[in-house]
């Protein structure tokens, strides 16, 4: 767990106006400090599930802010991306994955033109 003095730093660093201390980029960063420590007390002690258990919930956590930045401010959540350094998994829109598979009738469609033309 983070002491007071490291999320305030970070509270400081990752604020958005003066007064901002619950914003969710303030949020994600101190969540993103959390895994961290969480993630290295781990590697030290491996059997540790109740730890395990807290930072799997605090990943889900951020995920879910992530995804609401994104939404909300994309510019801001492009910015904090990249200097919290995370890495976002890229999402496939419902026309990339329609153009990647063709659908069952184009298919029989162009196996009766190549009958056509033989």
């Amino acid at each position: 767990m983070l002491d007071k003095k490291k999320k305030q730093e970070i509270i400081k660093k990752y604020k958005t106006h003066a007064s901002d201390t619950g914003s969710p980029e303030i949020q994600i960063a101190i969540l993103t400090a959390e895994i961290k420590e969480l993630t290295d007390h781990l590697k030290e002690h491996k059997k540790d599930h109740s730890s395990r258990r807290g930072l799997i919930r605090k990943v889900s956590l951020r995920r879910k802010l992530l995804r609401y930045l994104e939404k909300e401010n994309e510019k801001s959540f492009d910015s904090l991306v990249k200097r919290l350094k995370i890495k976002i998994a890229k999402k496939q829109g419902t026309e990339e994955l329609l153009a990647e598979a063709p659908l069952p009738a184009e298919e029989e469609e162009e196996e009766i033109e190549e009958i056509k033309k033989e």
